[in-house]
């Protein structure tokens, strides 16, 4: 996917910037409001949920700790210490897994992001 990117960017700037808009990774959701959040980590397994979490980026862990009860909290941060070294790639599927919910539950209009509705199209 990075490589692709990088081969549209180098060719066309604009089209790889309109292209990434419309994308949506792991790290993108700190752009999904809390109770888009907590709707989505209904959908998703804590056990995918801690691996996912092991290679995101702190203002990630801070949003999805921050939609979780703390002995949910607890639970995530101990299954991601006792875990121990993980395969990128297995974080990767898991961080593909819960992306494909966040894909899923918004084509449902179940939950909103943040940025990626048309000039015309106001959230309150």
């Amino acid at each position: 996917e990075k490589n692709i990117m990088q081969s549209i960017e180098a060719e066309n700037a604009d089209l790889a910037a309109e292209i990434k808009n419309m994308m949506f990774v792991f790290d993108d959701i700190i752009l999904l409001d809390d109770r888009s959040i907590q709707r989505v980590l209904k959908e998703v397994e804590t056990k995918d949920l801690s691996i996912a979490l092991k290679a995101a980026s702190d203002e990630v862990k801070t949003k999805i700790f921050s939609n979780v009860s703390e002995r949910v909290s607890k639970m995530i941060a101990e299954e991601m210490e006792y875990m121990g070294p993980t395969r990128l790639s297995d974080v990767e599927a898991a961080q593909s897994r819960i992306v494909e919910v966040v894909r899923r539950l918004e084509e449902e209009g179940q939950v909103i992001i943040s940025g990626r509705g048309g000039k015309g199209e106001i959230i309150v």
